[in-house]
């Protein structure tokens, strides 16, 4: 089985990994889940993290012809308008079919109208389960692994898979399922499609949070050997899985860049329309604190 080169970037502000996965063959390569840096504070974008991409790109003399999205990202805005603007308008940007599900709950809450509702043309190519695509003489495979949201695919090229936010490091758990079209009894199907792959499967993650103890320096690329000792996986049947998945979510708190995220994700990386002062504008729905 070929394996692919891969090089991966960390974003310590969001705990995100973007991959640029390369055939050892020739120059073709794929971004996997780039960061556009937003300060929600401030109301400031940048492209540094994205910057550090296109470096290396550049440095390897690479030819990107994808720019792929595991899912609509709810804790950080992507860079891919960005960079593939920045490589000539080759790459396209693609994601899973199901983005149409995704953006038709988004756009109900943010109330968005149908003049500036996103739709799933906005994105270049959309996958569905089983697709097949290339990277030089790479050969990818889509497997849908829907749980965290409806949408999430998983990308296996080669012996390596790129999962999304589906499953973090062995010591930390999996992802929430807490978010709309989240379901835990999904996600538990989806991480024994990952775990069915081969052993020496590489698994590489978008996330890597820390685990309280133990462990003190970030980690994104595991096995399927290894993952069959998730601390929130082995062991555990599908009710055990969904209880200690639906009671950890409980007590989670929104992420930071939540509504930012959604509102530019779902656009495939696209800010809204300006107004008619020219400028754009981000939505925060106000609920009362029991909504």
């Amino acid at each position: 089985m070929t394996s692919p080169s891969v090089t991966s970037f960390f974003d310590d502000r969001t705990k995100t990994v973007t991959h640029v996965v390369r055939d050892p063959g020739s120059r073709a390569a794929a971004i996997v889940d780039p960061v556009l840096d937003y300060d929600h504070a401030s109301g400031r974008k940048s492209t540094a993290s994205a910057d550090r991409v296109l470096a290396h790109v550049e440095a390897e003399g690479l030819e990107v012809v994808w720019l792929l999205e595991t899912h609509v990202h709810a804790d950080h805005l992507t860079a891919a308008p960005y960079l593939k603007e920045r490589l000539g308008g080759v790459p396209r940007i693609a994601v899973g079919k199901k983005v149409s599900e995704v953006q038709k709950t988004w756009n109900g809450i943010f109330n968005y109208k149908p003049e500036v509702a996103p739709d799933p043309s906005v994105f270049d190519h959309l996958f569905e389960d089983g697709d097949t695509f290339t990277i030089g003489a790479l050969e990818g495979r889509v497997m849908a692994t829907p749980g965290h949201t409806a949408m999430d695919v998983t990308y296996v090229i080669g012996d390596a898979a790129f999962i999304g936010d589906t499953l973090f490091m062995p010591d930390y758990g999996t992802a929430r399922c807490d978010f709309p079209g989240g379901d835990a009894r999904t996600l538990y199907h989806s991480i024994q499609r990952i775990l069915a792959l081969p052993d020496e499967t590489r698994l590489f993650l978008c996330h890597d949070y820390l685990p309280r103890e133990g462990r003190s320096e970030h980690a994104f690329e595991t096995t399927v050997a290894e993952q069959k000792r998730n601390v929130m996986v082995a062991g555990l049947d599908e009710e055990a899985f969904v209880a200690l998945r639906e009671g950890r979510d409980k007590t989670l708190s929104a992420p930071a860049l939540l509504y930012p995220s959604l509102q530019v994700n779902i656009r495939a990386g696209r800010m809204p329309p300006a107004e008619d002062n020219g400028v754009t504008y981000l939505k925060t729905p106000v609920r009362d604190a029991a909504g």
